[in-house]
């Protein structure tokens, strides 16, 4: 009809490998993608770990009326993390707490890292 001669198998061969490579290629483009995505969330990452204030040293919990004092934390304590109602402390704020009766922790021991015994 239009005088087109049928693919020879040569030629149908070069044809897969071109559509191949073509496919590869847009393939590596995309994880390169991936890859300076990911590299740029971990810049990110790493940026704000820097940026973090230091934790306090001390926690006084509050209750849940925002007005008692429940407990007096170090400021490592996994259980003030827990209940989420502590505010940092300075030393001298945990020790006049202490003093007042505020009980210590009993998983931190506010007590003994201030270095007060009763």
């Amino acid at each position: 009809m239009g005088g087109e001669q049928p693919l020879s198998r040569l030629d149908a061969l070069r044809f897969a490998r071109r559509v191949v490579e073509q496919q590869a290629v847009r393939q590596l483009r995309l994880i390169d993608q991936w890859i300076a995505d990911e590299e740029c969330r971990e810049t990110e990452r790493r940026k704000g770990e820097q940026m973090r204030p230091a934790p306090p040293d001390w926690l006084i919990q509050y209750g849940l009326n925002r007005s008692n004092v429940d407990a007096v934390h170090t400021g490592d304590c996994w259980a003030a993390a827990k209940s989420g109602r502590c505010r940092p402390a300075t030393r001298q704020q945990a020790i006049d707490a202490l003093r007042r009766q505020v009980p210590p922790c009993i998983h931190c021991r506010p007590d003994t890292a201030l270095g007060i015994l009763d």
